[in-house]
C-alpha cells in the first residue's frame, strides 16, 4: 500500500483528486489533505507519506517552495497543476510525473504505477533532486510537447536550434524533438561547461564539436555533419572554451 498526501489550495481540486485516487488507484491510501505549503510541511512531518500529490501554484507559495523546505524526505512527488509551463522545472526537482488539470484518471494511474514504494528508492530520488540544483550535475532533462513528455539524457543532445518561440533538439540518435519553449529557457538550464550558445539561434554540445572553421565569420562542424554559426561577439569566448586559449594566442602558435 502506498500512503499519500494531497496538497492543493482549491477544495474542489482536492476532492476530485481524492475521488480519482479512491476509484482508480486502490493501491493508494490517502492519509490527509493539505491546503498549502505551511499546512503540507506540518502534515508531511507528522504523517510521513510515501507519496505527495502536489499542486504548484498555491496561496502561500509554490510546490517548489515546499520541496526546498524539506531535506531528504522519503517520499515521491507527482505534481498536479493547471499550468504547462513548469514541466521542465518539475522534472529538475525529480518529480515522478507531472499531471495537467483537469486530471485524466488514466494518466493518474500511470503516474501512480511509477511510484517507488521503498524508502531507499525515494531517498535516492531525493538525492538526485538535491544534485540537479547544481547545473553541473544535471544529467537529463524532460522535454514537454503538446501531447507528451520525453526524458532526454544530456549526453544524447547534439545541439539545439531556435525557431521563433520553439526550440528544436537534435539528438545523437538522429531524432529531432520540437518543444514550445524559447532557446533562452534551455540556455539557463543546461550546464555551461558542457553546452555553449554560439549564436542567438544555436546552442551546441561541446562534446560533439568536430571542427571550427574561422573563415566566413566562423562556424562549427558537429560530429553529425551539421554546420552551426558562431556569432562574432561569441567567437573569442568560444575559442577560449574550446581550446583554453585566446584567439591571439592561437594565432601566435600558428606562426
Amino acid at each position: 500500500m502506498i500512503t499519500a498526501l494531497i496538497v492543493d489550495d482549491e477544495a474542489d481540486a482536492r476532492s476530485t483528486l481524492r475521488t480519482f485516487v479512491t476509484n482508480f488507484c486502490p493501491q493508494v491510501k490517502i492519509l490527509d489533505e493539505a491546503t498549502g505549503v505551511a499546512d503540507a510541511y506540518k502534515k508531511i512531518h507528522s504523517l510521513d507519506p510515501d507519496l505527495v500529490l502536489l499542486d504548484i501554484q498555491m496561496q502561500d507559495g509554490t510546490g517548489f517552495d515546499l520541496i526546498e523546505k524539506i531535506r531528504h524526505p522519503p517520499f515521491a512527488v507527482i505534481f498536479t497543476t493547471a499550468f504547462d509551463n513548469y514541466a521542465v522545472k518539475a522534472f529538475k526537482y525529480a518529480a515522478i510525473d507531472y499531471l495537467l488539470k483537469p486530471i485524466d484518471p488514466d494518466e493518474l494511474m500511470e503516474a501512480i504505477s511509477k511510484v517507488k514504494k521503498t524508502k531507499k528508492g525515494n531517498e535516492e530520488r531525493w538525492d538526485h533532486l538535491m544534485e540537479v540544483k547544481n547545473h553541473n550535475k544535471l544529467d537529463r532533462i524532460t522535454l514537454s510537447s503538446h501531447d507528451s513528455f520525453t526524458v532526454v539524457k544530456l549526453d544524447n543532445i547534439m545541439r539545439l536550434e531556435s525557431d521563433s518561440n520553439y526550440t528544436h533538439f537534435f539528438l545523437t540518435t538522429k531524432e529531432k524533438i520540437t518543444v514550445p519553449k524559447s532557446l533562452k529557457e534551455f540556455e539557463d538550464m543546461l550546464p555551461h561547461d558542457r553546452f555553449f550558445r554560439t549564436h542567438q539561434s544555436h546552442i551546441i554540445n561541446l562534446a560533439y564539436v568536430k571542427k571550427f572553421v574561422k573563415e566566413e565569420g566562423g562556424y562549427v562542424v558537429m560530429e553529425d555533419g551539421s554546420e552551426v554559426l558562431v556569432a562574432r561577439r561569441r567567437k573569442e569566448e568560444f575559442i577560449q572554451v574550446l581550446t583554453g586559449k585566446s584567439s591571439d594566442e592561437e594565432e601566435k602558435l600558428g606562426e
